[in-house]
């Protein structure tokens, strides 16, 4: 594998945990929203990555991966929180207020997982920039 592609696999991971970083800040900066129905609560939003296989064979004759693909942006499945509070001025007409499903503690550990990704990555672009550099130096 070219020093030149481990670039390219690094830069689609980058992308990818950028995205994962974004969506995590959105679902924590709408953890505390209120809305007067179900149908207009936000929901909490997930990265959906894939492996991008390159066409070329690795050594064992399986196809090499060359980075991360986003599929898309799913919205969580899990029931949104009704709190009963008929003074709420965003209550509906039973007194319940509706509040988005993310969870907190999910949350900050998908932020530093993602964030510790980024920097792994941003390490491996680095070395792998190093590597090329003392390899056009070996001819001087």
């Amino acid at each position: 594998m070219s020093l030149f592609k481990v670039m390219d696999i690094a830069g689609s991971a980058l992308s990818a945990q950028s995205l994962r970083l974004n969506t995590t800040a959105s679902n924590m900066a709408n953890a505390d929203s209120v809305s007067s129905s179900i149908d207009s609560t936000y929901r909490a939003r997930h990265p959906v990555f894939a492996t991008m296989m390159d066409d070329l064979m690795s050594f064992e004759g399986d196809s090499a991966g060359a980075g991360v693909q986003v599929r898309g942006v799913i919205e969580s499945q899990a029931p949104v929180r009704s709190i009963y509070r008929p003074e709420h001025p965003m209550a509906d007409e039973n007194g319940y207020i509706h509040m988005p499903n993310v969870n907190m503690v999910e949350e900050m550990a998908n932020m530093m997982s993602a964030s510790r990704s980024y920097q792994m990555n941003v390490e491996i672009a680095n070395a792998s920039k190093q590597l090329v550099l003392s390899t056009l130096q070996l001819g001087v």
